[in-house]
């Protein structure tokens, strides 16, 4: 169990902190799959007749525990995710473009892309029953603590392969205003997926003899597992090699496009290169993504809920999962101390996708500068044990186009670690960039992340 809560941190001390995918680089005025990837409307305004994606990834994690301080100090990474009263929140996500097609033809325009998604995520955990749990010396303790958090804690993993399938439309187009909609079909392949939730969570920590115990508690139990993610959470391999199951799931994005065009022709750059071929003075959209969900089917299915009561003289010794790393072990030793009552169970069972939506504003200043603005609200209650999560998120993005060449400095605001900033540059095809790289480099920062990738236009 100990690893189980700390593996969110050990993947933030090895890879990037962050927020959302592609910062500052999905809003530009070079519209390819990446940009109808945020907007299917988007693709109508593709910049070349035809788009190849070769490859692109994001990594993301955002906490609100641990500053790009802490990794260079001789803290202890174990004991500052459990410091203070506010409960812990971590993200860690991957998405990783795969190969996709997309064309334009008169007033439609369609495109097939793949895509694999990964989530380590842990959600409103109390820290104080997080620190008995993963320290076995009660750092946080003098003799007893009691704990009543009305949330469901939640530690959740999840994998799952998409293949999209986009169709998009102009339906007016004049010299001066032009108005997209677009729709994308998603076929969901759910790999693995893992989820412990304790919601309503009362009862007292206690420390004897350098041993913890859990006495006078109910909780309600959520134990949901599928593929290689219910052996382990800490082996990253297992992330990896998950990701793409069975067809077993459908979602769908719907957006909407508009664009007041610029007829003067000013989106030419200084030294006339007309590469760009959306001139435009405003474009705005709105879209709402990953509307549906999957179901996971696997022999080791599993999900179950359950009722933990401790009462009277009855204690738990929490020191028995110290050196656990996964869900069965955990259900297991907790059905073992007889403290769990079933209550329902399903070999099979249903997974939300995290629906948001999707609101962008990209200006032109100047005939080489634009300004972005974006704004991510999730739909969904991040509580729900068979719900996946996401991140409200603002950024704001002023942008330098030459022709080929453009380069972006995206200001953000994300839910769980607060403000960064970041550079991203691209050149044809090519782009590499960080939602907040400056900021980890110049402060505090809790967060940072790192995408690059290759997509070819042409005619």
């Amino acid at each position: 169990m100990k690893k189980i809560l700390i593996i969110a941190a050990i993947l933030i001390t090895n890879n990037f902190y962050g927020q959302e995918h592609f910062a500052g680089l999905n809003t530009s005025s070079r519209v390819g799959i990446l940009t109808a990837a945020m907007n299917p409307a988007e693709l109508t305004n593709m910049s070349s007749q035809f788009e190849v994606n070769i490859i692109g990834a994001s990594v993301n994690v955002s906490n609100n525990k641990i500053g790009f301080s802490d990794l260079t100090s001789d803290s202890n990474i174990e004991d500052l995710i459990f410091i203070g009263d506010k409960p812990v929140n971590m993200r860690f996500d991957v998405e990783v473009l795969g190969p996709g097609l997309a064309m334009k033809y008169k007033k439609w325009a369609f495109g097939i892309t793949s895509k694999a998604n990964g989530k380590l995520n842990i959600i409103d955990v109390d820290t104080k029953l997080g620190d008995a749990i993963s320290n076995s010396g009660l750092n946080s303790l003098i003799s007893s603590t009691n704990i009543n958090n009305k949330n469901n804690q939640r530690i959740i993993g999840t994998t799952w392969g998409e293949i999209d399938l986009i169709l998009a439309r102009t339906f007016l187009d004049t010299q001066v205003h032009k108005f997209n909609g677009g729709l994308t079909f998603k076929l969901l392949f759910p790999g693995s997926y893992a989820n412990l939730g304790a919601d309503s969570f009362n009862g007292t920590i206690s420390q004897t003899a350098g041993q913890g115990f859990l006495t006078n508690t109910n909780a309600n139990l959520n134990f949901s597992y599928s593929g290689s993610l219910a052996s382990s959470f800490s082996n990253f391999d297992d992330y990896t090699q998950s990701v793409f199951g069975g067809l077993n799931g459908f979602a769908g994005d719907i957006g909407f496009n508009y664009q007041w065009k610029d007829e003067k022709g000013l989106g030419t750059s200084i030294n006339g290169n007309k590469s760009n071929k959306n001139k435009y003075r405003l474009n705005a959209g709105v879209s709402i993504r990953n509307i549906g969900s999957m179901t996971f089917k696997d022999n080791n299915n599993n999900s179950t809920n359950y009722t933990l009561q401790i009462q009277g003289t009855e204690s738990l010794n929490l020191n028995q999962f110290e050196n656990v790393d996964s869900l069965q072990e955990v259900e297991n030793i907790l059905l073992n101390s007889g403290y769990l009552t079933k209550t329902s169970s399903n070999k099979d069972f249903k997974v939300q996708l995290p629906t948001t939506l999707t609101l962008y504003t990209d200006v032109k200043l100047l005939p080489i500068l634009y300004t972005s603005v974006y704004l991510q609200q999730k739909m969904n209650d991040d509580s729900a044990n068979d719900q996946i999560t996401a991140q409200n998120i603002f950024t704001l993005t002023p942008r330098l186009t030459l022709g080929l060449f453009e380069a972006y400095i995206p200001f953000s605001n994300s839910e769980i670690s607060g403000f960064a900033t970041g550079i991203g540059f691209s050149y044809g095809g090519f782009y590499i960039g960080s939602g907040s790289a400056i900021t980890a480099m110049l402060n505090d920062s809790k967060q940072a992340d790192m995408y690059l990738g290759f997509r070819w236009g042409f005619l």
